[in-house]
């Protein structure tokens, strides 16, 4: 089915969606700087420019899958789709940056619906035998949407504006659209419930909100009493939460899964080691157009050496894993992550040549996350019954998520930056610094709770645990092979 027209047309809705959602993501901290200035915004507004789509995708993209399941997987998709590209128009238009936050968190919201839903097409559209090739393809088309990224978003950064970074989605739903309703054909599961986990969702939302809210207020010099509130509201959210889901029938999060010991342990590597990557993703941009005086095109192409050793390694790299299991690379990676990002602190002011100070130090860490990827999102995977792969997968990209959403907003705080320090060429290259060292600190941390937790060989499937085969897709854009040979288990 894969070489039919009818597949090839899904394909094509799948992939041109969740591109949509990447292209979305890395173009938006390329404009980050450029979009300040125009708006007069201080660094807190960049930073819920960021976390408001987060925060709502975070907590919302389990339900949008269950919701796709219930209702119909091409209905939510394509009312993700409408959905995502009405609010990338407003963020477009936005004429301050209070409406810019808001339709920010309207954007997240249609991300929840569209990205769960463009992968549930693929698994339900295609046979079994083609489903692992078209899920690779999904994979791998995706990761050329993050390498567009650049390139497409300093182009328009520089030339139309930064506003085009939102428009240039609404073309793009709209084909995904027409090719939706024309080709491809709905779906659902006969045994979903419809009982959703709402309160949990919102809780978990809520939560999230609060102690980010709490972060980002602290780093802009808000009244303590403001700051107190919401980080108590917040974590008070939070055990709401805990407690609502050990309840429920049908919760949004089984906390049972965290019995499993490898489960939990690779999840809170997730955490750190995402942390790390949102850490610099964030504030790299504006170090190099700030401070390193780079165009908004000229700081988005250089990092693509890091999404092109990905693109290139992270198949051998889960090859490696299935071979010496998944220890070594998980420890590896992070190790050789964090050595790039304490050479990235070459860049500034001073820098000579791009070949010269930033080249190396983005290759060592494009090198080092093409270790780790692929093979965490495996072992987390391959950690629970195969009959649960859709919760372990939505669970560690939530994971990934809320780490992101995080550090966005302790970052700022941890560092000293704040207010409109970001245009200060000075300040934010002490801040980047700082930066670089506490990234390289977490990415450090992961790899010895890697190295502690994980284990060293490769898992093996036993008679009562069938161990989930994934030819997933990364929160990266790129493709993680299985850690144990075996056939496709047919999801």
């Amino acid at each position: 089915m894969l070489a039919s027209r009818k597949g090839r047309w899904v394909l094509s809705a799948s992939v041109l969606a969740s591109g949509m959602a990447l292209l979305d993501g890395t173009i938006v901290n390329i404009a980050l700087p450029r979009l300040g200035r125009d708006l007069g915004a201080t660094l807190d507004v960049l930073q819920w420019t960021v976390n408001a789509y987060m925060l709502t995708l975070t907590g919302l993209i389990l339900l949008g899958g269950g919701l796709g399941d219930r209702y119909g997987r091409r209905r939510v998709f394509l009312v993700g789709v409408v959905w995502f590209a009405l609010a990338s128009a407003l963020c477009g238009v936005a004429p301050n940056s209070e409406v810019l936050i808001a339709a920010r968190a309207l954007q997240g919201v249609g991300g929840a619906l569209l990205t769960p839903g463009s992968l549930a097409l693929v698994q339900s559209t295609f046979r079994q035998q083609d489903r692992a090739k078209a899920v690779g393809a999904w994979s791998g088309l995706g990761g050329v949407a993050g390498a567009i990224g650049p390139f497409l978003g300093g182009w328009l950064v520089d030339g139309p504006g930064w506003r085009w970074i939102f428009l240039i989605n609404l073309p793009l739903a709209a084909a995904v659209v027409l090719v939706a309703l024309r080709h491809v054909p709905e779906s659902r599961d006969p045994e979903a419930t419809g009982d959703f986990d709402t309160l949990g969702a919102t809780l978990a939302a809520l939560g999230l909100a609060g102690v980010t809210y709490a972060l980002i207020a602290a780093s802009g010099h808000e009244p303590a009493t403001a700051v107190v509130v919401s980080a108590v509201l917040g974590l008070a959210c939070g055990a709401l939460f805990v407690q609502v889901e050990r309840r429920r029938a049908h919760p949004m999060l089984p906390l049972g899964i965290f019995s499993v010991r490898l489960f939990s342990a690779v999840n809170v590597v997730t955490l750190f080691l995402y942390a790390a990557i949102g850490g610099v993703f964030f504030i790299l941009p504006v170090q190099l157009q700030t401070a390193a005086g780079y165009s908004a095109f000229q700081a988005g192409v250089s990092t693509l050496p890091i999404t092109v050793l990905m693109l290139v390694l992270s198949a051998p790299a889960g090859a490696l894993a299935q071979r010496v299991g998944p220890r070594l690379p998980l420890t590896l990676g992070p190790l050789i992550t964090a050595a790039g990002l304490v050479l990235l602190r070459r860049t500034g002011p001073d820098s000579t040549s791009y070949v010269a100070d930033v080249l190396p130090a983005v290759v060592i860490q494009g090198l080092g996350m093409s270790l780790f990827v692929a093979p965490l999102t495996a072992t987390v995977l391959a950690s629970l019954d195969v009959s649960r792969s859709g919760i372990a997968s939505g669970v560690n990209n939530a994971a990934a998520r809320a780490a992101q959403l995080l550090i966005v907003a302790v970052l700022p705080l941890a560092v000293g930056l704040s207010a409109h320090d970001y245009t200060s060429p000075g300040a934010v290259d002490h801040a980047f610094g700082s930066a670089m060292l506490l990234c390289a600190a977490l990415c450090v941390v992961s790899a010895a709770l890697a190295w502690f937790l994980v284990p060293t060989s490769a898992l093996e499937p036993t008679p009562d645990h069938e161990v989930a085969h994934p030819e997933c897709h990364t929160n990266l854009g790129v493709s993680a092979p299985p850690l144990e040979p075996g056939e496709d288990t047919g999801r």
